[in-house]
């Protein structure tokens, strides 16, 4: 479908733009929008040295040009449109790659911007990259990404992101081979666990900060852990460890909070796009969830408990992922079927969220893995820590996301201040932490006698 800009007053009319309807997970995502709630991925990647301006943003634009799905703005349209679509553009609307100046506030500053203002939709691109220095002295920077999430996701953006740096370096580096889930969590092992039978999740507490312009926005914490040893014959991934020390984590805080019990149920994203060239740009993962039982978590449960919930949390994971399904989950596609119109579908979007929400999941763990790209900037070295967080809505309210580079896993625990203050955030994450230790010394501790290898990053 194409539309002609108008013609302005003396001058023809601009060439016909191409337009896509919004797929499902855009248009949910659209609709579900409520004021107030940030929407945006936010990313940082840490530089040892610093990029020249002139050429990072030539290299950038080479890379928006080479994926052209990523200039995009949302087409304007009336009221009763049908659908939401996505007008193609040949060239950004506004410069996507900023130099704020240097201090030792601009990443804070920069960084508390990625998490309560997504870029806008009507210009293209939707994403805005931000390199930050703590000073002008400084030997490194951060790359500071924020990408609205309606219209792609990190894992997207992060493939546009290796084109600009190899076309910045001059080089044509394919993506690392990311290393496959071992044979035991592929198909061996006991039958598949379904899991506990659908029920009314759990909430994370509330620890609200006690003044009102406190509770606006989101916070963040970005740590930096180990990633622990595996045995070769492991029958769990990284991402099943990642699961269980999360699911601890919320059960010891509702407990210290004197939260009921009930289960918890983990979001987690599955992504089985390609990592090369051809990489679809856009949201191109679908989601799934791994339920926990009240009598697995509670109480705190043994070195052999934890052991028995990390195998059924393979089982689950392996049934999930071989399972195909809508991005979304069945009965989503009927809300986004262009019937009514969009403004209309997107109210009735936002009312049954809101008298769904005892029945959202309890958060959203996503694990992107080991990095498959060198992401190597040339005189301004490689990327030495690379974090994501997911943008957190209420009643979910928290959202962890890991990624792995050289045997190291980067953790970026996200809250929203309606839900969370900022110490609640730090102690839970200090949570998240000391039972991801947990959880890998009682793995370690029960296979059999061999020497484990490392495992670098986060396999899937």
């Amino acid at each position: 479908m194409t539309a002609a800009r108008p013609a302005r007053p003396g001058l023809p009319a601009e060439p016909a733009l191409a337009r896509i309807p919004f797929p499902l997970v855009d248009e949910m995502s659209r609709q579900g929008q409520r004021p107030g709630e940030p929407i945006g991925v936010h990313m940082e990647i840490r530089l040892p040295g610093q990029p020249d301006p002139a050429r990072l943003r030539t290299a950038f634009g080479t890379a928006l040009r080479r994926h052209g799905r990523i200039l995009v703005r949302e087409a304007p349209g009336r009221w009763y449109r049908r659908r939401y679509e996505w007008e193609l553009t040949a060239a950004p609307d506004v410069e996507p790659v900023r130099f704020p100046p240097a201090g030792p506030d601009a990443l804070a500053l920069a960084r508390a911007r990625a998490l309560d203002e997504a870029p806008p939709l009507s210009l293209s691109p939707p994403v805005r990259l931000d390199v930050v220095r703590a000073s002008a002295t400084s030997g490194g920077c951060v790359l500071l990404c924020t990408i609205h999430h309606t219209a792609l996701d990190g894992p997207a953006f992060l493939r546009v992101l290796a084109t600009a740096a190899e076309v910045y370096s001059g080089t044509g580096a394919e993506p690392a081979p990311v290393r496959a889930a071992p044979p035991g969590a592929a198909g061996s092992g006991p039958p598949l666990d379904p899991g506990p039978p659908p029920a009314r999740s759990t909430r994370v507490a509330p620890a609200p900060a006690p003044l009102a312009h406190q509770r606006r926005g989101n916070g963040v914490v970005l740590g930096e852990l180990p990633v622990h040893p595996r045995p070769p014959d492991a029958d769990h991934t990284v991402n099943d460890r990642l699961l269980v020390a999360t699911c601890l984590t919320i059960a010891r805080w509702n407990r210290l909070h004197g939260a009921p019990a009930r289960p918890i149920r983990i979001t987690m994203p599955v992504d089985d796009r390609p990592r090369g060239v051809d990489m679809p740009i856009g949201n191109g993962t679908r989601l799934v969830e791994v339920a926990f039982g009240v009598g697995e978590y509670a109480p705190e449960p043994s070195p052999e408990a934890i052991v028995g919930l990390l195998r059924r949390t393979a089982c689950r994971t392996r049934r999930l992922r071989a399972t195909p399904g809508p991005a979304l989950g069945r009965g989503v596609a009927l809300l986004a079927a262009p019937v009514l119109p969009v403004e209309l579908r997107a109210a009735i979007t936002r009312g049954l969220g809101r008298a769904l929400a005892p029945w959202t999941s309890t958060t959203l763990l996503s694990n992107l893995g080991r990095i498959p790209y060198p992401l190597d900037f040339g005189d301004a070295g490689r990327a030495e820590a690379v974090w994501f967080t997911a943008p957190t809505r209420m009643p979910r309210g928290l959202t962890i996301t890991t990624t792995g580079i050289a045997g190291r896993l980067y953790v970026g625990l996200r809250w929203s201040r309606a839900l969370l203050d900022d110490a609640a955030g730090q102690r839970l994450y200090g949570f998240f932490a000391e039972y991801l230790d947990i959880v890998s010394a009682a793995a370690l501790a029960a296979a059999p006698v061999a020497a484990p290898v490392p495992h670098e990053g986060g396999s899937r």
